[in-house]
């Protein structure tokens, strides 16, 4: 197994400051629109976890590149963890 490049290892905390911008944004819109400050920090809360949730979402939803690939197969070629036949389930008593 290879040890994860700089750039895997900042990827998380690469989604948390893009969803931590969201959350600014929308906060600082609210505050200047409203002036009330109680309101500002409570949408800038829900921004954030909204921004968390979405870009969890479509980093799941992208397509592993080779690398990951090779990963996820084993040495015959099967994805790991996963049943491919019916003869392999198991079976009830």
């Amino acid at each position: 197994m290879t040890t994860p490049s700089r750039h895997e290892r900042v990827r998380p905390a690469e989604l948390l400051g893009m969803s931590a911008v969201f959350g600014l944004f929308t906060g600082l819109i609210v505050l200047l629109s409203t002036r009330e400050i109680r309101l500002a920090a409570i949408f800038l809360c829900i921004a954030f976890i909204v921004g968390v949730v979405i870009l969890a979402m479509l980093s799941l939803a992208s397509k592993p590149n080779a690398d990951e690939q090779h990963e996820i197969r084993d040495e015959n070629g099967r994805a790991k963890g996963l049943l491919e036949r019916d003869d392999d389930y198991p079976r009830g008593h």
